[in-house]
């Protein structure tokens, strides 16, 4: 503690640095120490002295690659029946011919049973295309998250949760949705989209070719902000992207494929006046263009 004072009080720079691993350390855990030692215990040199900073910066680095890794791979996704690493999305072929695909880093428990054909989506999404049920007496096939329930209508759809909430796109035919705090069910035809929380759902709109066109391993973009556009990317990379606020508002279109990140990134210097800095391969920043 005392080393750790001492090295602060001899540079504004090293406190900046200090107060910079703090913040990272609120949200990703305590910095190792077999990490931190080394950094502090150099030489104090003014060359030293920016070597120490950059090691420093390194550290911060670290500590939430290291953070990242797990929230890559939580608890959901060890435990479910089925489930994805990032950057991977996966078909299978259901007991009753239905066809499920799950998106990158998404987590699913498959359960059919006499009375039902059920997915209980944890994280992330999945698209279905359900079949007949081979059972004589037809079960129905239900899709649930957090927020309610979808009933498939002889249908293929997507389903996505986050924080909060449910998207549902439906390609064809129709599925009826269930709000867990709702009274009536809500119908949704192909060619519709619609979210939804645990207590309402929100406007019907129409469905955008992103909700769905991730299970071809196609990310769409239709005049789509390239903040909102990075952030649907970075679902499929380990590590952070970021845009900067420059160049948030800068608009994008086209079809881009998921399977190489890298190169969708390298493309969008030739799409748009950005440039791409990349401190380490899991830490990356899309800049405005030099003056």
């Amino acid at each position: 503690q005392a080393e750790l004072a001492r090295w602060r009080a001899q540079s504004p720079a090293h406190e900046r640095a200090w107060q910079r691993a703090m913040a990272v350390s609120l949200q990703a855990g305590s910095i190792p120490a077999s990490l931190g030692a080394p950094a502090l215990s150099r030489p104090q040199r003014r060359a030293s002295r920016r070597a120490t900073v950059r090691a420093l910066a390194l550290l911060i680095t670290a500590v939430p690659a290291g953070w990242l890794a797990w929230r890559m791979a939580p608890v959901q996704q060890w435990t479910a029946s089925h489930a994805t690493a990032t950057g991977e999305w996966r078909s299978w072929t259901l007991a009753d011919g239905s066809r499920m695909v799950l998106d990158t880093a998404s987590a699913a428990d498959v359960q059919f049973d006499a009375r039902q054909r059920r997915i209980h989506l944890r994280a992330g999404a999945l698209y279905v295309e359900t079949a007949p049920d081979p059972q004589a007496s037809a079960r129905p096939f239900l899709v649930s998250t957090e927020q309610g329930e979808i009933r498939a209508l002889g249908t293929r759809f997507s389903v996505r949760c986050g924080d909060g909430y449910t998207d549902v796109a439906v390609q064809q035919d129709a599925v009826e949705i269930r709000v867990r705090g709702g009274a009536e069910p809500l119908r949704l035809q192909a060619g519709q989209q619609l979210r939804f929380g645990s207590s309402e759902a929100g406007q019907v709109q129409t469905a955008q070719a992103s909700a769905s066109q991730w299970a071809q391993g196609v990310l769409a973009a239709d005049n789509m902000r390239l903040d909102a556009f990075l952030a649907e990317l970075g679902r499929y990379r380990k590590g952070w992207l970021r845009c900067d606020p420059q160049v948030a508002a800068l608009r994008i279109s086209g079809a881009f494929q998921l399977a190489d990140t890298d190169a969708v990134l390298a493309n969008l210097a030739h799409l748009l006046p950005v440039q791409i800095s990349a401190r380490t391969p899991y830490w990356i920043t899309v800049l405005p263009l030099p003056h």
